[in-house]
């Protein structure tokens, strides 16, 4: 069985997130923000299957931090 871990989201995040899709609805195309949807999905799913591949927060060592994209 393949070894998943919990994603957790905080309301901040979800906020966040809001505020981003909010912005590229207005910004970017259809085609954009779904290229952007489908990388974040990725990311997201190699987050769960192996958090360790990404650094520590400099701020807390219970985070990690992934970049995205540019």
């Amino acid at each position: 069985m393949e070894n998943t871990y919990k994603i957790i989201w905080t309301d901040e995040a979800l906020k966040n997130m809001a505020d981003i899709i909010g912005y590229l609805e207005q910004r970017w195309t259809a085609r954009e923000i779904r290229n952007f949807a489908r990388l974040l999905d990725r990311q997201i799913n190699l987050i769960r299957s192996n958090p360790e591949l990404f650094p520590m927060s400099t701020t807390s060592s219970r985070l990690r931090k992934s970049v995205l994209t540019k």
